[in-house]
């Protein structure tokens, strides 16, 4: 969808990177592409939708036409309102160009790791801290900072110059810093951004289909290649204020990713909080189902950890029981010194936690009451049953007996 919009009709539509997110699902769970800090999500990009609900009526819900569905199906968790059919969404002018920076830097010590943090929290409010500016900043165990952002509206000297002064800033103290992989700046036409082509000049990024008979232009990100048997071990998330990247607070949160990264790996995905965006994209976003602390966070702060393929009963493929229970508590404890920062934080419904016992609460916030209340309409039996959905805790575990 993204290259027969971009790449051919010279526009931009709102959509997802990985290729384990289709695009219906990403709208109900509300939806964030690494351009979400100019563009907002993809719930707030729905003009239409045709859904097949309960009782086996084909409805459109638009902004007209059952508009009480049309908000819940923005951002209210999929599978559980109806079986969505067809989807209108708007597009966008697109930029001239895109681009991408990559770079892994090392700390030498763990004091000089936490001023690592303190500068990136600082350069990101003077310098990224806009709708040009999107994906992640990650912090690891062993004093490592990896940065994996993309930009749009900047050519490539732009781009140079606006990272310059950071990187000047660590060149200055060698004793303290090494970049463990030289930075990557690249930017080209926007145009041309998703073609296979360009991206392949990102060295480690894709992998090409070797399937005999698959078109050149079959290709798939690197880090998906296991992706199908691949066991979560743990993977949880929180929306971070804006205020926490401000110079009073700044310190509050370079201490709390400190202390999560000596647990487990934290990562700052900044396209996925809506603080930044232009006031339009927040405004439409405010007609979502998403929980409202997504307006005012300048990032998604996320923990997880997976094994390779395992599958249950097959001699010797499988799953780590023992590793994943540690990786899960790790993430947990990592994710602590988190909610000590921002206790009520929220959290991302298509990135949460699996177990986490207030996901009403975290998924939806205050949106939740009216999200029942349109379940109760249009599904007042519960045909539609997903985990920690709207409406599921009125029935088991399994979906198969109502408790109330």
């Amino acid at each position: 969808m993204l290259g027969a919009v971009t790449t051919k009709g010279g526009r931009y539509v709102q959509g997802g990177g990985c290729l384990t997110v289709g695009v219906a699902g990403l709208i109900q769970g509300g939806g964030f592409g690494s351009f979400s800090k100019a563009y907002g999500m993809a719930a707030a990009s729905l003009l239409e939708a045709e859904i097949v609900t309960a009782d086996g009526t084909v409805r459109i819900a638009n902004a007209c036409t059952n508009p009480d569905l049309f908000w819940a199906i923005k951002g209210g968790g999929g599978g559980s309102f109806g079986v969505v059919t067809r989807l209108t969404l708007r597009t966008h002018p697109l930029p001239e160009f895109f681009g991408a920076v990559f770079t892994t830097i090392q700390a030498t010590s763990e004091g000089a790791f936490r001023r690592l943090i303190g500068k990136v929290i600082e350069f990101y409010r003077e310098a990224l801290f806009n709708p040009h500016w999107g994906e992640q900043i990650g912090f690891r165990p062993g004093n490592v900072l990896v940065v994996a952002m993309v930009f749009q509206g900047l050519n490539q000297q732009q781009a140079e110059t606006t990272w310059r002064p950071f990187f000047e800033w660590l060149a200055a103290s060698p004793q303290d810093f090494s970049i463990a992989s030289k930075p990557l700046i690249l930017a080209g036409p926007a145009r041309h951004f998703w073609d296979p082509e360009s991206l392949k000049k990102v060295p480690g990024l894709l992998l090409a289909d070797d399937r005999p008979g698959a078109p050149e232009t079959n290709v798939f990100w690197a880090n998906n290649l296991q992706e199908a048997g691949q066991v979560l071990y743990g993977y949880q998330s929180a929306w971070i204020p804006a205020s926490f990247v401000q110079t009073d607070q700044q310190d509050h949160l370079a201490d709390a990713l400190f202390a999560a990264a000596r647990h487990w790996g934290v990562t700052l995905h900044v396209n996925k909080g809506l603080a930044g965006a232009p006031a339009e994209a927040i405004a439409a976003a405010r007609d979502t189902a998403m929980n409202p602390a997504v307006l005012d966070a300048f990032a998604l702060l996320i923990s997880g950890a997976e094994g390779p393929p395992a599958y249950p009963g097959i001699p010797g493929h499988e799953p780590d029981l023992p590793a994943a229970r540690r990786r899960a508590a790790a993430i947990e404890e990592a994710m602590g010194e988190v909610r000590k920062l921002v206790p009520n934080a929220g959290s991302y419904v298509a990135e949460g936690n699996f177990f986490g016992e207030t996901w009403r609460e975290s998924f939806w916030g205050s949106n939740y009451a009216r999200l029942l209340a349109v379940k109760d309409k249009y599904d007042p039996d519960g045909l539609f049953f997903v985990h920690h959905g709207v409406g599921s805790e009125r029935w088991s575990t399994d979906g198969f007996t109502r408790l109330t």
